[in-house]
């Protein structure tokens, strides 16, 4: 029985059909056909002593029996599923309906432990996600021309509105942000494989910037990379060429502007097979100078979106452990991450611009997000810690005593605090017919507002002398 809500917070168990309707092994696909008439559902699953053998769909009828010509006498066993991918009773509808996007799947056992409870269909899922991010992903994944994936992201403006204004947490607003252009991403490098045929080698399309972390708001643009199998030889980089290009292209025509720094993968010089990327992160910690602390600042926030992950594993682990291990490099990106100094005047008060197109602003990006990002980065440098996303890294961070457990909670506050402020004047910027943008003007705010801000950038401005001062723990 399916329910309609909040999908970013409401759990599988709520949407899905139970107790679950299941045959044995030996049954003929004519009784499973049977039994689906009867139960008027579009499949059953395989079970023996209460294990999950298999699934059969009612479109397996259809292309492993029928089309096969098989006889109604043949087991179920022959023509199901084996193995079938399974979800948790208890994990979001949201995560759950991108995964059976990505997989292109329409049902999934749900699982309680290792007891089978019960069968979510991509249906049931849908229910509850009319005109939201998960819906969106689903159409992108139909979609048969850049355009009509450019019509949906068109949409995203809608989407922010509707997640704000009805008070959706900052770190999920960014987070069904970012999965539309992962979506998009995957939908364009699916099209140009149709258009160019297969690749000649491996390859691994990589996020960066806002996109690797999951922090996408509503002004964004194109941070990516491609990572190319070592087979890679200088004749297969007319393929790669193209197929940035498009990709790139048809990002831009949705909304996801050309890096302004052009550090996509329709540059060479970020489209180059492992063991120059691995050269690219030697070299970065081994000589770390001011473009290379930049270069690491972005690249240390690669998240793979498509293709072969696992070219990406082994670096990732490798370069982190040679950043931990090179003091001077960390000395360096302690250097880069205080270069940021929080928006305060002397007394305490908030500093704004004071000149120019955004005068008497604060630029909420660049004075606010981007010094905990760069806090946050540091730590997982320091501490060899996996997560990409902000969040994530000081929730590490904390775990394993890099800072303390106070110090960490007031910089997720304050992080949380200026992506709030962030988005919802991109919002009221987007209800104007306005551009969104990054530049708030301190004035619209209340006075509990602004006096919150003065207490949030003076924990960055505390944070950021406790690293150059080469002290890990806060108390």
């Amino acid at each position: 029985m399916t329910q309609t809500g909040d999908m970013t917070s409401s759990r599988v168990g709520g949407f899905m059909s139970a107790p679950p309707i299941a045959v044995g092994a030996q049954s003929t696909v004519l009784e499973v056909a049977q039994v689906m008439k009867t139960r008027n559902v579009s499949c059953v699953l395989v079970t023996s002593d209460d294990q999950l053998l298999g699934i059969v769909t009612a479109s397996d009828l259809v292309n492993r029996v029928l089309a096969m010509g098989l006889g109604t006498d043949t087991r179920v066993a022959a023509i199901m599923t084996a193995d079938p991918q399974t979800v948790d009773i208890n994990a979001l509808g949201h995560d759950s309906l991108l995964m059976m996007a990505r997989e292109r799947l329409g049902h999934l056992p749900v699982m309680q432990g290792d007891s089978l409870v019960g069968i979510v269909t991509r249906s049931d899922l849908l229910a509850g996600q009319v005109g939201s991010a998960g819906l969106m992903v689903v159409e992108i994944g139909r979609a048969r021309t850049v355009d009509a994936v450019a019509a949906v992201v068109r949409r995203l403006s809608r989407l922010l509105t509707h997640l704000v204004n009805n008070n959706t947490r900052p770190e999920i607003v960014t987070r069904l942000m970012t999965d539309v252009a992962d979506a998009s991403t995957s939908r364009f490098l699916a099209f140009a494989e149709q258009e160019l045929g297969a690749p000649p080698v491996r390859y691994l399309w990589l996020a960066c910037g806002s996109q690797g972390r999951q922090e996408q708001t509503g002004v964004s643009d194109q941070d990516n990379c491609l990572i190319l199998s070592d087979e890679f030889k200088p004749e297969h980089d007319a393929y790669f060429k193209a197929m940035a290009e498009r990709v790139s292209a048809a990002l831009d025509q949705c909304g996801y502007f050309f890096c302004p720094g052009d550090m996509m993968a329709s540059n060479p010089r970020w489209r180059q097979p492992l063991h120059v990327w691995q050269s690219y992160f030697d070299e970065w910690i081994r000589q770390p100078v001011v473009e290379a602390q930049m270069l690491a600042s972005v690249m240390f926030d690669l998240r793979p979106i498509h293709g072969a992950s696992e070219l990406f594993e082994g670096l990732h682990q490798r370069t982190l452990q040679a950043a931990r291990r090179n003091s001077i490099f960390i000395a360096h990106m302690v250097s880069g991450v205080t270069r940021s100094a929080p928006p305060l005047g002397l007394l305490g008060g908030l500093s704004t611009i004071r000149s120019g197109k955004h005068k008497r602003h604060i630029d909420f990006k660049h004075s606010g997000v981007v010094p905990v990002v760069d806090l946050a980065r540091l730590y997982a440098l320091q501490g060899q810690l996996l997560p990409v996303n902000t969040r994530a890294r000081l929730t590490a961070a904390r775990d394993t005593a890099l800072i303390s457990a106070s110090g960490a909670h007031d910089l997720l506050d304050a992080y949380d605090l200026f992506c709030q402020i962030r988005l919802e004047h991109q919002v009221r910027q987007i209800s104007d017919g306005l551009p969104p943008d990054n530049f708030v003007d301190p004035g619209e705010l209340s006075d509990l507002e602004r006096e919150h801000l003065r207490r949030a950038f003076g924990v960055i401005k505390t944070m950021q002398s406790a690293a150059l001062q080469g002290r890990g723990v806060l108390t």
